[in-house]
């Protein structure tokens, strides 16, 4: 009986398919970003400037907040 060995190493399409994979991870999470960046555009947006006031904020800061740019 003959047995045929040979030693595996990292081939170029698993580093290939490493690189895909992260750049899937990537847009998937710039998906989320924007998607939370939407859900919280639109919860602020539907306050009344009065409800804004309360909180301390002004409509011109609502993108602001949700795109994580303010300083609190």
């Amino acid at each position: 009986m003959a047995a045929f060995d040979t030693p595996r190493t990292v081939s170029d399409s698993a580093i290939l398919f490493g690189r895909i994979g992260a750049a899937i991870c990537t847009v998937i999470g710039a998906i989320a970003d924007w998607n939370d960046a939407r859900i919280t555009r639109n919860a602020l947006s539907a306050l009344s400037d009065r409800e804004l006031e309360d909180i301390g904020l002004s409509r011109g800061e609502i993108d602001l907040i949700a795109q994580h740019k303010a300083s609190f």
